[in-house]
């Protein structure tokens, strides 16, 4: 979707992944928390996307990937682009059963040596194991994929992120679109939906 618009991808589980690969300690903490299946405190997440969010490459429009997921999250998010003139244009949610969404997580693999990332299921690799940029190296499970950890990722979800949903229906900024069906079926549906809504050019 950003990259089909021009915008800038703004994912704060990207961000906080770098900041454990650099071994800061905001990088320590928070992959400690999400290895858990816990999300990352507020302030911390309100940090990192009011500082990408206001880099000049972020001027023409962004998607953000992982943020809000609280409400008090999604009250900072408006107190911050409000003080710039900007506001959020569309929130989109994507509806599956948690059955699929635990097959679709814990079916995620990365590499290791490049973080690229694939799905067993929908992206897989060439050989179905190991890295198609670096032959011979496994993919493996980020700790926060199994399966144990989604479900209590999904729990987590019902009692925190969840009433974001009423909150941005409120404010009529919703889009609910189905997340069944291939990633380009899923692409076309909310490529409609977001230009029906006055969300892309």
């Amino acid at each position: 979707m950003a990259e089909a618009n021009g915008w800038v991808l703004i994912s704060t589980g990207e961000m906080l992944r770098d900041a454990f690969a650099r071994k800061t300690p905001l990088g320590l903490e928070a992959a400690r928390q999400m290895n858990q299946g816990l999300l990352v405190a507020d302030d911390v997440m309100i940090g990192l996307v009011r500082e990408r969010s206001g880099a000049p490459d972020a001027g023409q429009g962004f998607v953000l990937d992982g943020f809000p997921r609280t409400v008090p999250q999604a009250d900072a998010l408006d107190g911050m682009l409000g003080g710039r003139g900007q506001r959020v244009d569309a929130v989109v949610s994507l509806a599956a059963d948690e059955e699929e969404l635990v097959r679709r997580l814990s079916a995620r693999r990365e590499c290791p040596v490049c973080k690229r990332a694939y799905n067993l299921v929908s992206a897989p690799p060439k050989d179905g194991r190991t890295c198609d940029d670096h032959p011979g190296v496994e993919l493996v499970r980020r700790a926060d994929d199994a399966p144990e950890t989604v479900k209590k990722r999904l729990a987590v979800y019902r009692a925190q992120t969840a009433p974001l949903i009423e909150y941005y229906r409120a404010g009529g900024r919703l889009l609910e679109v189905p997340g069944f069906g291939s990633m380009d079926e899923v692409f076309r549906t909310l490529s409609g939906a977001l230009s029906r809504n006055g969300g892309m050019k």
